[in-house]
């Protein structure tokens, strides 16, 4: 019996107000997802999946850390065991993560997806094995109907600044009804420390741009190139994955001579590197303002730390941590410059260690300027915090130090098409935030008006920030 009610309507939803804000105002708004990591190929194909692994464990670095730490071989997380046996595996494992996000996800995940109520345990996993495959294999499970089944009105994809964006204009050209557009990831043009990796990019940028790449200021050059194409192509929006903000002062002379190093194949490194990331990043800004992007700095990921496990399997496949790195300093002096020299545009920071919260809170309202409610945004509960804890305590931080009715809500940063459930995992969390706040007496019982700001978190503040609408019927002409 208790299979059958875990995620009963009210999961989540602890007193009578937070549920009529959810039911009555949050369930059924569309989403804006507007920064994830979905395939653009995976929907101008409009994919349907051979099996419920290949959408579920297939790129969840989440779900691997999981089973390793259950003590599962490699073999059944990325290596060449069937599919049926990574199921059977990931099954023995979600028992044991209560008080995990990815128990909630997981049954989520199913009710709402596949209409599965039951727990999957070792027990279970046959039949929900079988049932889920039945599924997806039908036209009404391919990536688009998942889409328009969760009301994703937009979503933008990350893409490298060399990508051809052909997917997009596909996903445009066959009227897909989700306006999918992408989103400008630029970490390669700061990573001078990684010399073929750099080289690599410079390379394909000279291919891409007819430019001679011999200086500086001919790179910037030949990333301003791309940056008018993604503009050309939809984008709106710019993404930075960074350790902390760079922001140290350079001359021209200093990084036209760090250019030529790195280009001869040399690392830079201490000072040097700083130098040119800061130089590098700041002319990134400017561009993002000429063009009137909103710019996102995804702050404090301290990456592939098992230097064993990045050699086998490379990056993003688990070995990520939360960073202790310093934020404060830098991003100030950061965002002061862009201010002054009239340059800062819509700013979103996510801040991946927690204790950064209130810190990031504060500098957001150091820097708005009066006229674009939220211009300067805290970031939703990032990777490691989009859990019950990590966003309550993001809400709390943005609610006390700074104003949650501008906050442009939440996002699924996911590699699965399965993960639409996360907003409602968000909305349930806030409303019952409101909710319980109502009944206590710190807020007044005035449905409309909380509900309303339910709403806008949910999906008018990001629609009227993004402006994502606009640029899709500007290139859809």
């Amino acid at each position: 019996m208790t299979s059958k009610i875990f995620i009963n309507e009210d999961f989540l939803l602890e007193t009578k107000a937070a549920r009529k804000l959810y039911h009555e105002y949050a369930e059924s708004m569309p989403i804006i997802d507007y920064h994830c990591h979905l395939p653009a190929e995976d929907i101008a194909t409009d994919r349907t999946f051979e099996s419920i692994t290949h959408v579920w464990l297939g790129g969840d670095h989440y779900k691997w850390r999981a089973m390793r730490t259950c003590g599962i071989n490699e073999k059944y997380i990325t290596g060449d065991a069937s599919d049926e046996e990574k199921f059977k595996a990931w099954a023995t494992v979600v028992p044991k993560l209560i008080r995990n996000p990815l128990y909630h996800w997981t049954h989520l995940e199913l009710k709402r997806i596949f209409g599965i109520d039951e727990l999957l345990n070792p027990d279970t996993a046959p039949n929900i094995y079988r049932q889920c495959n039945e599924l997806l294999r039908q036209k009404v499970f391919s990536t688009r109907s998942i889409l328009e089944r969760f009301r994703v009105e937009a979503l933008c994809t990350t893409n490298f600044p060399t990508e051809d964006l052909k997917h997009h204009k596909t996903i445009r050209d066959t009227h897909c009804k989700t306006m999918v557009l992408p989103c400008f990831r630029p970490d390669k043009a700061l990573n001078a420390d990684c010399p073929k990796e750099f080289n690599d990019l410079v390379d394909s940028l000279e291919r891409l741009t007819n430019l001679s790449i011999n200086s500086f200021e001919s790179f910037i050059e030949s990333l301003w190139k791309r940056h008018q194409f993604f503009h050309e192509n939809g984008c709106r929006i710019s993404d930075y994955g960074i350790e902390t903000v760079y922001s140290a002062n350079w001359t021209q002379d200093e990084v036209n001579k760090a250019f030529t190093h790195v280009r001869s194949g040399h690392p830079l490194e201490g000072e040097t590197l700083l130098k040119f990331r800061s130089a590098v990043l700041y002319e990134l800004l400017l561009m993002d303002y000429e063009q009137g992007w909103v710019q996102q700095l995804h702050l404090g990921a301290m990456r592939n730390n098992n230097s064993k496990m990045m050699t086998l399997l490379g990056p993003d496949s688990g070995y990520d941590s939360i960073g202790d790195f310093e934020q404060g300093t830098p991003l100030v002096r950061l965002l002061d410059k862009l201010e002054k020299s009239g340059h800062l545009g819509k700013t979103i920071i996510y801040c991946l260690n927690p204790r950064d919260n209130d810190l990031i809170a504060s500098i957001i309202g150091c820097f708005q300027d009066g006229i674009t409610p939220g211009k300067i945004q805290m970031g939703s509960a990032w990777w490691f915090n989009d859990h019950k804890d990590g966003m309550t305590k993001q809400i709390e931080a943005l609610s006390s130090i700074g104003v949650l009715s501008t906050f442009v809500g939440m996002l699924t940063d996911s590699r699965s098409f399965l993960s639409y459930p996360r907003h409602e995992y968000f909305r349930r969390i806030l409303c019952n935030i409101l909710g319980k706040e109502m009944t206590s007496g710190e807020l007044p019982e005035d449905y409309e008006h909380i509900g309303s700001i339910v709403q806008d978190i949910c999906y008018f503040n990001a629609k009227r920030y993004f402006q994502l609408h606009e640029a899709y019927n500007t290139i859809k002409k």
